[in-house]
Formats: C-alpha cells, sequence, structure tokens
C-alpha cells in the first residue's frame, strides 16, 4: 500500500486490536509541518489560499497537482512561527488532517484510515480524543476523520482532472523564484510550473467558455495572482549569515489531506 508522507514518520492503519486504548491530543501546534517548504493543495481551496500563499504546480510535466509555497530554503518553513503556530488566516487541508491519512491499496480503489503515531499528540495515558469507545467501535471522532478525508479525496480526484486539463492546454511553462533580501542573500527556488498568461489569453473562444463555465478560468486567475505572494516570504525570511545564494526546489506535490488538530473538522477541504 501508499502512502503521501512528507509529514508522517510512522503511519499506521487504525484497528481496535491496536489502538484500542488510543487517544489524538492535537490543538494550535503545528511544529510537525516546519521542515516543509511546500504541501499540496485542491483546487477548491484556491479561493482561500490566494491571499496569503503562492500557488504552484509541482511534480512532473505528465503528472502535476498544485501546492502552496511555504519556504524559499529546504526544510524551511515561514508560515509556522517559533511556538508552533501558524502564521496565516488559512491552514491548508493537508497540514489540517494530521496526523491521520488514507493509504491506498494496489488497486487504487480501496481505502484505509492511518494515523501517524510519531504525532506528539498520540497517546495511550486517554488525552485528547478517543479512538475507540469501550465497546471496540470507532468514536464519533473517528467517523468525522473519516468523513473529512473522503471529502478530500473527491475533491483530490477533481484537483487532477483540472490539471489534466491545464496540461492538455499546454497552459504551463517551468518557473523559477528569485529572491534578492535586503542583506544580500541570493535564494532561488525551482522545480515547479506556472500558467502562462499569454497562453491563456491566446486560447480561442470556446476553450475560455467552457474554463469559464466549469469556474476553472477563475482557478487559473487565482494561481496567477497568487504569484505575487513570493514577495511576502521575502518579507518572512530569517537571512542567513554571509548573504550566500541558495537554490532549492519545491517539494513534490502528493495526493491527500488531513482533519485538523484538536476536534476533526467537518469542513471540506476548502472551507
Amino acid at each position: 500500500m501508499a502512502t503521501q508522507l512528507l509529514i508522517y514518520e510512522t503511519a499506521v492503519p487504525v484497528s481496535a486490536a491496536r489502538h484500542r486504548d488510543a487517544g489524538v491530543e492535537a490543538g494550535g501546534d503545528y511544529a510537525f509541518a516546519r521542515n516543509v517548504n511546500s504541501v499540496p493543495l485542491m483546487a477548491v481551496e484556491f479561493p482561500h489560499a490566494a491571499p496569503e500563499y503562492a500557488i504552484v504546480f509541482a511534480g512532473v510535466k505528465d503528472e502535476v497537482m498544485p501546492a502552496v509555497i511555504l519556504g524559499v530554503r529546504g526544510n524551511e518553513n515561514l508560515y509556522l512561527g517559533a511556538q508552533g503556530k501558524w502564521a496565516a488566516k488559512y491552514v491548508p487541508a493537508f497540514v489540517r488532517r494530521y496526523p491521520f491519512v488514507f493509504s491506498t491499496a494496489d488497486d487504487g480503489k480501496t481505502f484505509m484510515l492511518c494515523v501517524d503515531e510519531a504525532f506528539s499528540g498520540f497517546n495511550r495515558e486517554g488525552r485528547g480524543q478517543r479512538l475507540f469507545g469501550e465497546d471496540g467501535k470507532p468514536t464519533p471522532y473517528v467517523d468525522n476523520v473519516l468523513k473529512f478525508l473522503q471529502e478530500y479525496q473527491a475533491q483530490f480526484n477533481r484537483t487532477r482532472a483540472f490539471c489534466r486539463k491545464v496540461k492538455e492546454l499546454n497552459l504551463l511553462e517551468p518557473m523559477q523564484a528569485q529572491i534578492a533580501t535586503d542583506k544580500g542573500e541570493r535564494l532561488s527556488l525551482g522545480g515547479f510550473w506556472a500558467v502562462n498568461r499569454a497562453k491563456l489569453k491566446a486560447l480561442d473562444g470556446e476553450k475560455l467558455a467552457e474554463l469559464a463555465k466549469t469556474d476553472e478560468l477563475e482557478l487559473l486567475y487565482l494561481h496567477i495572482q497568487s504569484m505575487r505572494n513570493f514577495l511576502v516570504l521575502k518579507d518572512r525570511l530569517v537571512v542567513l549569515e554571509g548573504g550566500k545564494a541558495e537554490s532549492v526546489p519545491a517539494a513534490q506535490a502528493g495526493t491527500k489531506a488531513k482533519a485538523p488538530g484538536g476536534k476533526p473538522s467537518k469542513r471540506a477541504a476548502g472551507d
């Protein structure tokens, strides 16, 4: 079976046999995401993410997915404060679902709920939300987690279809962000794709009308407008000593997302 990792260390299937006495205590501490400089984003999240993040397309040209850029240097999340607080109004669903994730069987159709036992809030001391009741059945907390992940999976499938259409229209081109800090440090972030505005404007009326009808044209322009948020990253940078140039790739976009920290949210991925 395959799971998407990034922030996961020890994701194991949730079962009554293994987790009957287990609980999850989650709050506003997102320290588990400290070492990622990008995370996957679903298309439904574009309106919420675009005001605060640079949205790009990551992966290989045959299989790309949207992602939000969190940092310019490798293993640095500029949207995370010193105390593990998220320094933005919107938290991507990929981050909110932690410590849970779906594991996918080889047939690509069967999904199994997993939990990262390395999460600091995972415990067997009765703290937080129990995973199973005294009767050995999943608690309402787990039911909410499953609903969140099922909705996320549905949004992933829609996002993948959207990305395929963008690729078929030949709108993407490789991009590299160059940032120079006030103290002379030069940083470069590559390994991602962006929509070429000129190619988008050159589409014939029929294709543009189709994109507008499905709201995908709005998504493309939200992506383009969000690129200005690379300037926000510059303001968040902690300058390295000596002004040394550094070039790092954006992380590859994965597939699914997780339920929020404390009480599993009933929100859809983009709510």
